[in-house]
């Protein structure tokens, strides 16, 4: 089972590209959302890291 490719921040509604953050419940932040957090999920805390890309190919 693989990530869900979400395609905008769920603060900010901005579209993502390859700097998107997430946590371990896949919440998903684009960049700045992530520094005004301090990289920390603001739903459950949990440490915000930078979301790997898809293989080739596989991108939406």
């Amino acid at each position: 089972m693989g990530l869900e490719m979400k395609t905008n921040c769920e603060t900010c509604g901005r579209g993502l590209n390859d700097h998107a953050y997430i946590c371990v419940h896949e919440c998903t932040y684009c960049e700045g959302c992530t520094a005004k957090y301090d990289s920390i999920c603001p739903n459950c805390n949990g440490e915000l890291v930078r979301r790997p890309k898809p293989p080739a190919g596989m991108e939406h």
